[in-house]
């Protein structure tokens, strides 16, 4: 028996179909002038090769030969496929408002308008259009920067990474930068103070403890190497209880009594106070200016609501001698990153435009009471366009929880929020959220709470999603 299933897998093997064959076979002919002779080959090498692994993977006689036009298809879809891009777009049900892992801020319609009128011609970038000659790349957004925050001067790199290294670089390069003990962060991607530091050729000096540093922590660390003070904005977690931090004044006193710059990371960086629309606090880069930091940097895709950015703002005589630093060509943003980036700068301009046009700002400070009509309508209208088969399987309702803002941005804050939540006689909630994420055109991107598909509304962005999402969940929960 063993020798006879040998020798079936062995005619399987050998009636698989040349790479030729499958390459020139005539249901391919519509493609060829799409598709090079070499990507369509290496479609056709790649669906053979699956189909023997398929056969030498299988047991006994449970293999069923394939024919000539089945190669042919497979490798229609494989080329497909290969040309299809990885990066789409998406729709967010799950409630993370900056979601890192989904492109953090989603720019306003100005905003993309503006990148897509850049992308497709030619700009003037860096051309003085008064003087016709040769213009700064920064000087597009450094007026509107100064005017926004307050400050004398401004420069944009290609994210607040490289922001913190570009600024250590050029302040503390080969001297001493001061920070407390409980701002020695680790973000997203691994990427640590300390070692910033270390690239950035700054000497590290940690003071204080991990809930509480002194005023004297800083002056007793002070010596003739110090050049800086380096504040860091917790980004993505909290410290509560029995905590201390110096006032922000005397710290710049200090600090300016001995000729030390102080530098603040603030790493999400927001314009408006959040306060007046129901949200916790947070530290304004105007607040920080205000205060006396000599220096603050802070991404433009996070708060802010535009895209990756990492903005440096500050005192002229600090800020020029960043912009000659040499680092800075290498971390400099593209014209589509500072078309995006000064569109939505100007919406700051009046603060209820930019709540209502940036959808980042819109999102946050969408009310619980506004969520809650909604997903109730949603419910409704989920629940008349199923069958009395499919409700009898599903339970379809709606109960509080919360939103996250997400991005390091407010950490540890909840959001109150409304979720339209779905669960399974069938037990198969994880099929559902898995259904929805790769079963159609436009992933929809879910979560599962207290062992039910949740979906937060407060992250769609149009009605055009919301429509998508509701056809498709059912046609997920058809029965």
């Amino acid at each position: 028996m063993a020798v006879c299933m040998e020798n079936q897998m062995t005619q399987y093997l050998r009636n698989l179909p040349r790479i030729d064959d499958v390459r020139d076979n005539t249901l391919l002919d519509p493609y060829r002038a799409r598709y090079s002779a070499d990507l369509i080959a290496r479609a056709a090498r790649e669906v053979v090769e699956e189909e023997r692994s398929c056969i030498l993977s299988l047991e006994g006689d449970s293999y069923t030969p394939k024919n000539e036009e089945y190669f042919a298809r497979k490798t229609i879809e494989k080329l497909e496929a290969l040309i299809k891009p990885s990066l789409m777009s998406c729709i967010n049900a799950a409630g993370v408002v900056i979601h890192t892992n989904m492109g953090r801020a989603v720019l306003s319609e100005r905003a993309s308008q503006a990148v897509y009128e850049i992308a497709r011609s030619y700009s003037n970038l860096e051309l003085d259009l008064q003087s016709g000659k040769r213009g700064l790349r920064h000087s597009h957004v450094e007026g509107i920067l100064t005017e926004l925050t307050g400050a004398e001067a401004a420069v944009v790199v290609n994210n607040n990474a490289a922001a913190v290294m570009l600024v250590l670089s050029e302040l503390a390069q080969n001297k001493e930068a001061i920070i407390s003990r409980g701002e020695l962060i680790e973000i997203g991607g691994s990427f640590r103070i300390p070692e910033i530091m270390r690239l950035s050729n700054a000497t590290m000096v940690e003071v204080g403890t991990t809930n509480k540093t002194h005023l004297f922590d800083y002056e007793r660390a002070i010596t003739e190497n110090t050049s800086l003070f380096l504040k860091v904005h917790p980004s993505n977690f909290r410290i509560l209880g029995f905590t201390e931090t110096p006032d922000a004044r005397e710290l710049m006193h200090l600090a300016h009594e001995h000729n030390i710059v102080v530098y603040e990371d603030l790493g999400s960086g927001v314009l408006v106070n959040l306060e007046a629309y129901g949200l916790p606090h947070e530290r304004t880069v105007n607040e920080a200016l205000s205060e006396g930091v000599d220096v603050v940097s802070f991404s433009g895709d996070k708060l802010l609501g535009a895209t990756q950015a990492g903005i440096i703002v500050g005192k002229k005589a600090i800020i020029d001698r960043i912009k000659k630093n040499q680092l800075l060509r290498a971390l400099r943003p593209d014209k589509l990153t500072l078309a995006a980036l000064e569109t939505t700068l100007l919406e700051y301009r009046n603060e209820a435009r930019a709540i209502s046009e940036i959808p980042t700002l819109r999102l946050l400070t969408k009310s619980y009471e506004e969520l809650k009509q909604q997903a109730q309508v949603f419910v409704d209208e989920l629940k008349a366009s199923l069958s009395e088969k499919s409700l009898d399987i599903y339970e379809i309702g709606s109960e509080p929880d919360s939103s996250r803002a997400g991005g390091g941005s407010m950490p540890a804050i909840d959001i109150p929020t409304e979720l339209v939540i779905i669960s399974s006689k069938l037990n198969n909630e994880v099929d559902l959220k898995n259904s929805l994420l790769h079963d159609f055109d436009i992933p929809i991107i879910t979560r599962i709470h207290k062992d039910k598909l949740a979906l937060d509304l407060r992250t769609l962005l149009h009605e055009e999603e919301r429509t998508y999402l509701l056809n498709s969940l059912k046609e997920v929960l058809k029965a």
